[in-house]
């Protein structure tokens, strides 16, 4: 799976924002340095394993909890339109 070029990221302080270019999704998507993290993962092809495997080298967090954030995340880059298959 990997982030559509159509989606543009710019950072703005601890915030990202990501916005389609197709015209496809109207709308913004405002995101946290960490929900960041995993879109620049997105940039290249990756799994949503591989994501949280980097995830859990980064933060101390338990496995279940990060293994359930970045789900989230990457359902709701889905629910947009924002990812490859």
């Amino acid at each position: 799976m990997k982030l559509k070029k159509e989606f543009i990221i710019h950072m703005d302080g601890d915030q990202q924002m990501m916005v389609d270019t197709s015209a496809k999704f109207s709308g913004l998507l405002r995101s946290n340095k960490t929900a960041a993290e995993i879109v620049e993962m997105l940039k290249t092809d990756t799994t949503e394993e591989k994501i949280v495997a980097a995830m859990q080298k980064k933060y101390d967090v338990p496995e279940a909890t990060l293994k359930a954030d970045v789900h989230k995340i990457i359902e709701t880059l889905r629910s947009v339109g924002a990812l490859e298959k």
